[in-house]
Order: structure tokens, then C-alpha cells, then sequence
């Protein structure tokens, strides 16, 4: 954890700081370590103090060896204000894209003119994107996990069992088989309602013959898998088998593309192109993918609107899809990593979406 704290204080004299504050518990944990859900972390050039309270406490003395924990009992704004007294500090930077206006407010009025707040935005989450090979290998762990649930999964559907039904049979094989949680509440669309790109799962039975879109993820020590199949029971139409096969060529394009120093957008218009040319675009509503670590949604974005650079070491989803109101829905999603030369496929679940009824 240490160098990731370097990395930061690194940071700090382009942005005029002399510290920062981090509060985002996602952030806290990469600087870290600490698993909690509330705490300080205020690392300067000197020094890197967490202040958590006293229900904390104990484990972040098990959890935190990059900096000293202090217990405080007081306020947040007055445990903030002793911090930055102690450490003599003129110019905290805040991360301005998590802290809430009246927490802003409130840390500024109690603070005073001794010490200025600098909003920061996403300084800590640009320092995540390329992932480590500890990060790696547990990124790894968590999309195996989440294989081999949808894997289980595969075996168990036949008509009848409802959107929800299956949502919880992958949410309890994740946490009966290493699985802390799921990174995020399962998607299941069946039928019309996979057009609805993060649809519910409710009390729809699945039907023979129609698209049926599972989106899961498992969370494995802190870090996120994340998988889209779209399955068919039975005998498909027509429909289905076209749009089935425009969407899979579109990821494929993408994931024979990809390459480092790409930008988002130009990544995201290897599979875009494949799908307006076949007269889709429209129905292609979201980006191609995403960053995926100790949160589900990370820097960097593959979209029509990204500039992010890719470089090797980002983990990203690789989702094309087409949903069309009325009907359904079909994505197709895997978790990649960035190569010097290219990516490498960390998903290995199968895309024959054809099960029999």
C-alpha cells in the first residue's frame, strides 16, 4: 500500500496540495486498506493518518499498515480540523467528486481561513485504473467465480422459473462458493423485458423461445467480476438468431481491435461500426465498456464520448448490445486485460446462448 501512497503524494505539486483528504471508502481501501464504510484518511508529504471512530477502531489496526489509526470520538469536521492543525497544513485537497456540498460547507466553516479546501476530482481513481499483478490475480479469482456461477446456472433454467428465482440461485452459489457479495445486484431481462438494459429481475417467468439477459458479477476480497450472457430456451426465431450474431460480431471486432493507446471512443466505434452498418445503431444506447476493480464502474470508459487513453494493466468489460422495445434484448460481455500488444480475455464463459427448454 505504501507505493500506492507515493503515487499520490507524487501528485500533489501540480495540483497545489500539500495534502489530500480522502473519504471515499473505495479510495481509502486501494490507498490503505481499511474495509470500513466511514473514516479520514489524510495523507501529506510527512505522514499518512486514518481517523476512524471508535466502531472501527479495532479493525482498522488489523487492516491498515501504510498509516497510523486514530481513534476520534469528536465530529467529522472537528476531527478534520484537529488533523490538519497537527500536520500544520494551508491546502487539503477534497474529492470533490464524492463529498456532498454540506459536508463541503460544513469542513470549510470549521476549518476557517487557516486551511484552504481544493476540490479534486477523480485523482485517486486515475491512479486504480492500472491494476497491479496482486490486483490482477484477484480480478482473475472473482470473474472465474462468476464463469462458473453462470455455468451452474446454465444447468439449472428451464421455463417456468422466474426472472427473480434466477437471480437468487446466482446470488446464493457466489456466496456458497468463495464469493464475499455480489459486486452488484444481479440483471435478469427475459423477453421484452431485456430491452431494459439494467432490467429488474421480478416475477416474469422465463418462456421457450425468447432472449433471456443474465448480467452477474461476484465480489472475491474486494474486487469485481462482471459477466452479461443472453441465453434462449429452446427454439429461437428468427429475430433473435440476427441480432444474436450482429452483437457477437461486434464484441469480436472489439476484442481483435483493442489495442493500447487507443482512445475510448475509438475503441467503442470497433463494435459500433459493426452494428449501425447492420442498421442497429440506434438500439446500441450505452457505451462499450467500462473500467472494473475494487469498484464495478471504473475509469477507464470505452464510449462514444471517451478520451480516456487505454495502456496495459486496465481491466475493462467488452458489452455490446441491442435492445429493441417490445421484444428484448441481447449483450454479450466480457472482462479483458489490456496487453502491451492487445488484450487478454480473462472470461471464459461459453456464448452458445441456445438451451434446451
Amino acid at each position: 500500500m505504501c507505493d500506492r501512497i507515493e503515487r499520490l503524494r507524487s501528485t500533489f505539486d501540480q495540483h497545489g496540495l500539500e495534502a489530500m483528504l480522502v473519504t471515499n471508502p473505495i479510495n481509502m481501501r486501494y490507498l490503505c486498506g481499511f474495509t470500513g464504510d466511514v473514516g479520514l484518511l489524510l495523507i501529506s508529504d510527512e505522514d499518512a493518518v486514518l481517523a476512524v471512530d471508535p466502531r472501527y477502531t479495532e479493525q482498522a489496526k488489523r487492516e491498515v499498515g501504510s498509516a497510523r489509526v486514530v481513534e476520534t470520538r469528536e465530529a467529522w469536521a472537528d476531527a478534520l480540523a484537529a488533523l490538519a492543525v497537527d500536520c500544520g497544513l494551508r491546502a487539503v485537497g477534497v474529492e470533490s467528486d464524492y463529498v456532498t456540498v454540506d459536508q463541503w460547507n460544513t469542513w470549510r466553516d470549521r476549518l476557517g481561513s487557516a486551511t484552504e479546501l481544493v476540490p479534486v476530482c477523480g485523482l485517486v481513481a486515475r491512479l486504480r485504473t492500472v491494476k497491479s499483478p496482486a490486483e490482477i490475480d484477484r480480478l482473475t479469482a472473482a470473474v472465474a467465480l462468476t464463469d462458473e456461477a453462470l455455468a451452474a446456472a446454465r444447468d439449472w433454467l428451464r421455463p417456468g422459473v422466474t426472472e427473480a428465482e434466477v437471480a437468487w440461485f446466482i446470488e446464493v452459489y457466489i456466496r456458497t462458493h468463495g464469493g464475499e457479495a455480489m459486486a452488484f445486484d444481479p440483471v435478469v431481462g427475459a423477453g421484452p423485458n431485456g430491452a431494459m438494459a439494467h432490467a429488474r429481475p421480478g416475477p416474469r417467468p422465463l418462456a421457450p423461445g425468447e432472449p433471456v439477459v443474465i448480467d452477474i458479477g461476484a465480489r472475491v476480497d474486494g474486487y469485481c467480476g462482471d459477466l452479461t450472457r443472453t441465453l434462449c430456451l429452446g427454439a429461437p426465431d428468427e429475430r433473435f438468431r440476427e441480432i444474436y450474431d450482429i452483437v457477437l460480431a461486434a464484441q469480436k471486432a472489439a476484442e481483435a481491435g483493442i489495442r493500447p493507446g487507443m482512445t475510448g471512443k475509438e475503441a467503442d466505434a470497433l463494435a459500433r461500426d459493426v452494428i449501425t452498418s447492420a442498421g442497429f445503431g440506434e438500439a446500441f444506447g450505452h457505451g462499450l465498456g467500462h473500467g472494473v476493480g475494487l469498484a464495478i464502474h471504473e475509469d477507464p470508459r470505452l464510449s462514444s464520448r471517451s478520451a480516456d487513453i487505454l495502456e496495459p494493466g486496465n481491466v475493462v468489460t467488452i458489452e455490446p448490445g441491442i435492445y429493441v422495445e417490445g421484444w428484448g434484448g441481447v449483450r454479450i460481455e466480457d472482462v479483458v486485460m489490456l496487453t502491451e500488444s492487445g488484450i487478454e480475455i480473462l472470461t471464459r464463459s461459453v456464448k452458445d446462448p441456445y438451451l434446451c427448454a
